[in-house]
């Protein structure tokens, strides 16, 4: 029995090395889950006919809000992961199904690209937004304080149209 519990801790120990030594990358992933059920919801609870609504002409769409979510997805996760994100054509104007749908897609593939993520390789040379050169760190700090970015104008857009935001709802 001893050698049982022996062989188990030495077979268990290097995982439990593992997730102590990348708590950034673990955050992230923790942080994903949240915020992805957010923009998913508000993006849900959004009624379709104002997918085209603007607090101010100056502003985006919430359809346009929407699409930059996913299209924020899909660059920086690519970027964490080395690989490809899935190609989604959308527009401001496509129906609120489509783009609630591409937004999911982005999220999936978000998930995935994180679930490889350590914090070892934070450190290495990316390309981002307009050709720059930064960190892996610098892309997860981009994306996570985007996700906040977007919901708040989300929940912002939803309260102008006297609808409440999924966070702030009661818990049932």
């Amino acid at each position: 029995m001893k050698r049982l519990m022996s062989a188990i801790v030495l077979c268990a120990f290097p995982l439990l090395t593992y997730a102590q030594g990348n708590p950034v990358s673990a955050a992230v992933r923790d942080t994903l889950q949240g915020r992805q059920k957010a923009l998913v919801e508000a993006a849900q609870e959004m009624p379709p006919d104002k997918y085209g609504f603007k607090p101010t002409p100056a502003q985006m769409s919430f359809g346009h809000l929407v699409g930059h979510v996913l299209q924020s997805n899909g660059f920086l996760c690519s970027k964490l992961s080395g690989s490809v994100a899935p190609q989604q054509q959308v527009s401001d104007a496509d129906p609120k199904e489509k783009l609630v749908d591409a937004l999911k897609v982005s999220f999936d593939f978000c998930s995935t690209a994180l679930s490889q993520l350590s914090d070892a390789r934070l450190g290495d040379e990316v390309t981002l937004f307009g050709g720059r050169k930064g960190t892996k760190a610098a892309a997860v700090i981009a994306l996570t304080s985007g996700w906040a970015d977007h919901y708040s104008a989300a929940a912002m857009y939803l309260r102008l149209n006297g609808l409440v935001p999924p966070t702030a709802k009661p818990k049932e």
